[in-house]
């Protein structure tokens, strides 16, 4: 971050015009706080977040999501440097308000039937990438526009986010699958205005209604608001499925963690404190980080590959398990990714970092898309706000591991990571067990189908009780 952001001890008159100020030190702290507390406050406060979207709906989730957002944008934009205490709650408020704006976008994956997983991974991909507003922020900055006109600007978008919750969502959830001929958006007076959004054809003779509500009812024997029999909270959590997932999300995002976190020592130190070619480097870095949104719905489309054939896609428990089947080769692919990350990053030699980022932004794209897409296939939808807001606060716990080991490459280690990155590698190889324990769960299934007599390519619409990962 320049000199020259609100910050006391560094007045903009102090730049010099061939590199980087010598006396930002205390800002670079105070940023690189700023950024821990709104990274922590991201993962860690997603769990509540994610219950009240699961108790009260998606208005409610989103009034509190465009308030947070609306208020932190505001608290940057009159900050100055007497001020610069405001950063804090405004980095808290937007990394909170973001990630409850994606937990109620996410849903929208349920609309488009086999490519659900794709769109869930492209919402993540977007998000993941949202840091390309700082990046053109920064270059409009230096080319003389205020840091006040653009976040005033940004808090005036807010508007589109309150208009689209009003009257293109729905107030509670989409529900998935989609019952037939279901419809969202605007409804006018006499005559609907909705979007028509199930894509499969109906059985033969079979009429959808010419209107049908915002919320339709849920079919007789359907769920209602209550948890279906056996099928609890504390079950999901209490898995194995669920607890290997979220080791599998933990020790990934961590090594990613520690990468950002060293990345700076690891370019000192093979660029031999060349600051033209570490400065290069960082931006090729940060230019990358920009392609997750790209790169996200890789994933989906291994997740819905099965979808995609000519066969309809089998309904209930059938189903689910084909769904389950198709995470297998998401789960280890991401982890394959983070592995050739790893062992990029662990090689001592400058050019063969431009692989590494690449690897890198491959890697968290795919990890984060596939998070949301898998616990949004492995576990009841009512509970997905909960599960998907509990594996980030747990990982959130997990990476406080990375004080420590940021600490010790800059003292004992003397800025080389090597070693450190050597040990990750080893890290990294045990979310192997996730999409092992994942298969198992699959082979448990198809015994217990075909044991009650369910054929495993059963037609569309047959009647299967709904599973439960161990």
């Amino acid at each position: 971050m320049p000199c020259g952001t609100p910050c006391p001890h560094c007045p903009r008159a102090r730049i010099p015009a061939d590199g980087r100020p010598a006396d930002c030190s205390w800002q670079d702290e105070q940023f690189s706080l700023v950024f821990t507390i709104g990274s922590f406050m991201n993962n860690f406060v997603t769990f509540p977040m994610g219950f009240i979207f699961d108790r009260f709906g998606t208005t409610v989730a989103r009034l509190i999501a465009i308030s947070l957002y609306t208020g932190g944008t505001l608290l940057v934009a009159f900050s100055t440097p007497e001020l610069a205490v405001l950063l804090f709650p405004a980095m808290s408020m937007l990394s909170v308000g973001g990630i409850l704006l994606l937990l109620t976008n996410m849903q929208v994956g349920n609309l488009f039937g086999k490519y659900r997983s794709i769109i869930i991974t492209l919402y993540n991909g977007a998000f993941d990438s949202s840091s390309a507003i700082f990046l053109i922020i920064k270059v409009l900055y230096e080319h003389g526009l205020s840091l006040r006109a653009m976040f005033l600007f940004m808090a005036a978008c807010s508007a589109w986010h309150l208009l689209r919750t009003l009257f293109l969502m729905p107030r509670t959830h989409i529900p998935y699958p989609l019952p037939p001929a279901y419809d969202y958006g605007l409804r006018c007076p006499g005559r609907s205005q909705s979007y028509r959004t199930y894509e499969e054809k109906r059985p033969p003779g079979e009429a959808g209604p010419e209107e049908t509500p915002l919320e339709p009812s849920a079919p007789r024997g359907a769920r209602g608001d209550g948890d279906p029999p056996g099928v609890s909270f504390r079950a999901c959590v209490c898995s194995r499925v669920f607890a290997w997932h979220v080791a599998w999300l933990s020790v990934m995002q961590l090594r990613h963690y520690l990468f950002i976190g060293t990345l700076n020592p690891l370019l000192d130190h093979l660029a031999r404190g060349d600051s033209h070619l570490v400065s290069t480097y960082t931006n090729a870095f940060a230019f990358t980080q920009l392609c997750g949104v790209l790169c996200a719905p890789w994933n989906g489309l291994i997740l819905d590959r099965h979808k995609r054939g000519k066969t309809p896609r089998p309904e209930g428990a059938v189903g689910a398990l084909a769904d389950l089947r198709a995470s297998v080769l998401s789960l280890v692919v991401t982890v394959t990714l983070c592995v050739l990350f790893s062992v990029c990053a662990a090689v001592p030699m400058l050019p063969v970092q431009f692989a590494t980022f690449v690897l890198q932004v491959l890697s968290r794209s795919f990890l984060y898309g596939g998070n949301a897409a898998f616990l949004a296939i492995a576990f009841p939808p009512q509970h997905f706000g909960k599960l998907y807001g509990l594996a980030m606060a747990l990982s959130a716990l997990v990476a406080l591991l990375q004080y420590p080991c940021v600490a010790l490459v800059r003292g004992p280690l003397g800025g080389d990571p090597f070693y450190m990155n050597l040990g990750l590698i080893a890290v990294v190889l045990v979310a192997f067990v996730s999409p092992m324990v994942v298969a198992c769960e699959c082979r448990r299934r198809a015994k217990e189908l075909g044991a009650a007599g369910t054929p495993l390519t059963a037609p569309p619409g047959a009647e299967t009780p709904a599973e439960m990962p161990q």
